[in-house]
C-alpha cells in the first residue's frame, strides 16, 4: 500500500464511499489529514485502520456515538477495558431486543400468511390482519 493515498484510493482501499468519509472527519470520527500543495487530502496507514474499524463496528449495528467513544478509548491503550466490555454488552443486549422483536413480527406475519386462503381482496386476512392496529407495537 502507498504511504500517501487520495480520498478516492482510501475509498477503493476500504470500500468506503467518499462522502461517508469526508462525513467521518467532518465528525471527528477521522483523525486530521495532511494536504498536498494542491490542497488534496492524503491519507495514510493510520486512516485506512480507523476506516476499517469503524466499518467493522458499523457492520456490527454499533450506533455511531458508541463507535465515537470506542475511538476515544482505543487513543488510551494502557486504561483497562471494562468500559469497552460494557459497550459490547449494552449492544448485545440491544440486539437481542431487537431479534426478540423480530421474532414476533415473523410469527405475526407466518400467522396472518397461513390463515389466508381468500380469492379476493376484500376477504383476504393478510390485509385485515395489517388493518388492525389493535395489536401494534408502539416502538
Amino acid at each position: 500500500m502507498a504511504v500517501e493515498l487520495s480520498i478516492g484510493q482510501l475509498s477503493e482501499t476500504t470500500r468506503c464511499k467518499v462522502p461517508t468519509i469526508r462525513y467521518y472527519e467532518q465528525i471527528g470520527m477521522m483523525p486530521a489529514v495532511s494536504r498536498t500543495s494542491g490542497n488534496q487530502r492524503r491519507y495514510g496507514p493510520e486512516h485506512v485502520k480507523r476506516l476499517q474499524f469503524i466499518q467493522h463496528c458499523r457492520d456490527l449495528g454499533f450506533r455511531q456515538n458508541a463507535i465515537i467513544e470506542l475511538l476515544a478509548l482505543t487513543a488510551q491503550p494502557s486504561q483497562g477495558c471494562e468500559v469497552v466490555t460494557e459497550i459490547a454488552k449494552s449492544h448485545l443486549e440491544e440486539i437481542n431486543r431487537r431479534i426478540a422483536r423480530f421474532s414476533g413480527l415473523k410469527l405475526e406475519l407466518e400467522r396472518m400468511i397461513d390463515s389466508c386462503s381468500s380469492v379476493n381482496i376484500s376477504e383476504c386476512r393478510i390485509i385485515e390482519g395489517l388493518a388492525d392496529t389493535s395489536n401494534a407495537d408502539a416502538s
